[in-house]
């Protein structure tokens, strides 16, 4: 459960601490004192997306850290190389003002996306865009699955349509009249035949033009070779460097064991003939080498013109005009031999389609099963939630077989005697979508094993004795778990084990808001003002301590 909440520079909380406790927890205060920031605090920890903006005005950066205890042990942990503590968790993270995420479990770094998967294991946050999404009939089906815990069989047929429709893509792909098929021929085999025309190798281009270069500067090249050769060989007029040094390394070997300094003299000089002659063989040969014929550049340029004519069409290097022809003759081949490859297709479309049936009609079982089960609890739910006429009912509609199975599913409900069954959007007012909802996240809860529920103003549209049930189911849901809740109904707030409410004020120009753990003296003040505003009297706080007594009696059983 989630045990302490620290928030530094979130919005208007420039810092605040909260020491939950475990069982029911809620949270009051004004409207636009800042509960909500409270809920995206612990979003930000349990790994949901956060926006630089929240990061409170002059600041460099907000930090969120959270203390869990008797926490779930899952592979979580070893998949993330995070050590696994089941007394305590301490989960930090830092939004900085340029965007960065900084995220540690147990003060290892981890990122935000592993965060998300840890943070649905941690805690379930329900609010008031959770029963809108009750309407669109595209979640029910996902509602359903979560109930059914049907992964595996989900997982088996989704492979399995998965491959059926990677075979229906190939076929639609092999799939044309003949005037296409013509056309796409013709195509192809002339692209093939250019490409192949042309005899590419790879890695030519960058030896035709580095070739180029040395033709176009060759009487250059010529004459700079000539005249260092006469530098190193010599000529008629003068003796050439090599020549030169050999004479030197010649005159020195006379005398090179005279002493040390002297042998050092005579073996750089000895080096430097040696060097000196490896040079000049080198540039005589290269020397040599520079022949060419009077229309070699003429070649060169025309055979660059070819390249550059196929790289326009088909790639930006000769490499990638090669792997077009390859891809090419492969394509040529598959239509060449569509025919048959279609008729061995049309053999595994079917293998693929009665698998997939066979695996979908396996997921209807279990869904049917599940939903069933759904069913039953989701109505003892709402009875208890002051709904005792409710009919609910998932409504299975056979389609073909499609990425979510063999069925499309909806969830119906009749709120009162005699009415029929209609969709959610066509019956539910807000204080009844708000109970379905409820219900739904404690049947679903009873799946999921997360420790911490989490309702933000739940209470929509709730009131009276409505709102007195809400309040007990919360309080009997929080026996198994731990509950926080955002709200601003008296009648849940009494319930609650323990109550916090969030407070606003401006000191110099600034916005400050906290958190305060009330005492019972508080919580009368705090009820007071959830039951008749901003004028607190005495007759208020009577009716805030009613209130709290009453709570205490049906904690009891005494009241129902």
């Amino acid at each position: 459960m989630l045990s302490v909440l620290h928030i530094e520079n979130i919005a208007v909380i420039e810092q605040a601490e909260i020491l939950f406790e475990g069982g029911f927890n809620v949270l009051t205060g004004e409207t636009g004192a800042g509960k909500s920031i409270v809920i995206d605090a612990i979003s930000a920890i349990l790994g949901e997306r956060t926006y630089r903006d929240v990061i409170r005005t002059g600041a460099s950066r907000a930090f969120v850290s959270a203390i869990f205890t008797k926490i779930p042990e899952c592979s979580w942990f070893s998949e993330n190389q995070v050590e696994f503590d089941p007394q305590e968790l301490q989960v930090q993270r830092e939004i900085y003002a340029d965007g960065k995420n900084v995220c540690r479990v147990n003060g290892r770094p981890v990122s935000v996306a592993a965060l998300k998967k840890l943070g649905a294991r941690l805690i379930n946050i329900h609010g008031q865009h959770d029963s809108q999404q009750l309407f669109d009939e595209e979640n029910h089906l996902t509602y359903l699955d979560a109930f059914a815990r049907d992964e595996k069989e989900l997982e088996d047929y989704r492979a399995a349509f998965d491959a059926l429709q990677s075979v229906r893509r190939e076929m639609q792909k092999l799939s044309m009249d003949e005037s296409e098929k013509l056309r796409l021929l013709e195509s192809l085999q002339y692209q093939i035949e250019e490409i192949r025309a042309a005899n590419l190798t790879p890695g030519e281009e960058e030896q035709l033009k580095e070739r180029r270069k040395v033709l176009q500067n060759a009487e250059k090249l010529s004459d700079a070779l000539r005249a260092a050769d006469e530098a190193l060989y010599g000529g008629d007029s003068s003796d050439g460097a090599a020549g030169l040094l050999s004479n030197a390394e010649h005159a020195l070997s006379r005398v090179n064991n005279i002493s040390a300094d002297m042998e050092t003299l005579y073996q750089k000089i000895s080096d430097l003939m040696y060097s000196v002659q490896d040079a000049a063989d080198e540039l005589r040969a290269m020397r040599d080498d520079l022949s060419y014929s009077e229309g070699e550049l003429e070649q060169i340029e025309e055979r660059l013109d070819t390249i550059h004519k196929l790289k326009r069409k088909y790639g930006a290097s000769v490499e990638d005009v090669l792997t077009y022809l390859q891809k090419s003759e492969q394509r040529l081949d598959e239509i060449e031999f569509a025919s048959d490859r279609l008729e061995s297709l049309k053999k595994q479309r079917a293998a693929f389609q009665k698998e997939a049936v066979r695996l979908g009609e396996t997921l209807r079982e279990k869904r049917i099963q599940a939903a069933k089960e759904m069913e039953t609890d989701i109505c003892e739910e709402l009875r208890q939630l002051d709904m005792p006429k409710i009919r609910f009912v998932c409504e299975f509609t056979p389609q073909e077989p499609a990425e979510t199975g063999l069925d499309r599913v909806r969830f119906l409900m009749s709120a009162n005697v005699g009415e029929a069954l209609k969709p959610l959007s066509k019956v539910a007012s807000g204080g009844e979508l708000a109970r379905i909802m409820l219900a739904m996240k404690q049947v679903l809860a009873q799946q999921d094993g997360v420790p911490t529920l989490i309702f933000d103003e739940v209470d929509a549209g709730v009131s009276g004795r409505a709102a007195q049930k809400v309040a007990l189911k919360l309080w009997a849901v929080s026996k198994g778990r731990q509950v926080l809740c955002v709200t601003h109904l008296p009648q849940i707030a009494a319930m609650a084990d323990a109550e916090f409410t969030v407070e606003k004020r401006v000191e110099h120009e600034r916005t400050y808001t906290s958190v305060l753990h009330l005492d019972d003296a508080g919580r009368r003040q705090e009820l007071a003002r959830l039951i008749g505003g901003s004028m607190i009297t005495e007759t208020t706080l009577a009716g805030a301590a009613e209130l709290l007594r009453l709570a205490d009696e049906a904690k009891k059983g005494d009241i129902t």
